[in-house]
C-alpha cells in the first residue's frame, strides 16, 4: 500500500482591502451559518470544516506587529 507523503506549505497572499473584506464576510457567514468554509489560496482550493479551531493570534517583534485570524483542523 502507497503512503501519502505530506507536504509542507506556507503561502502568505496579499489582498486589496476590499477583496480581504469580501473573504471576511463570506467566512463570517459560514461561520455563522454552521457551513464549512471554502477557499482558493494560491491556485490549492482549501475546505475549512466544522469544528475547525478559531483563534486570533497577535505578535510584536521589535517595531512591527502582526494579526492573525486562524482556523486550524487535522490534516486528512
Amino acid at each position: 500500500m502507497a503512503t501519502r507523503k505530506r507536504l509542507t506549505r506556507d503561502i502568505e497572499a496579499d489582498y486589496p482591502p476590499a477583496k480581504f473584506a469580501e473573504k471576511l464576510r463570506r467566512l463570517a457567514d459560514c461561520i455563522e451559518a454552521g457551513k464549512p468554509f471554502r477557499i482558493q489560496v494560491a491556485g490549492e482550493r482549501i475546505a475549512v470544516p466544522l469544528g475547525a479551531t478559531i483563534s486570533i493570534e497577535h505578535e510584536r517583534i521589535g517595531d512591527e506587529e502582526e494579526l492573525e485570524f486562524q482556523l486550524r483542523w487535522p490534516h486528512k
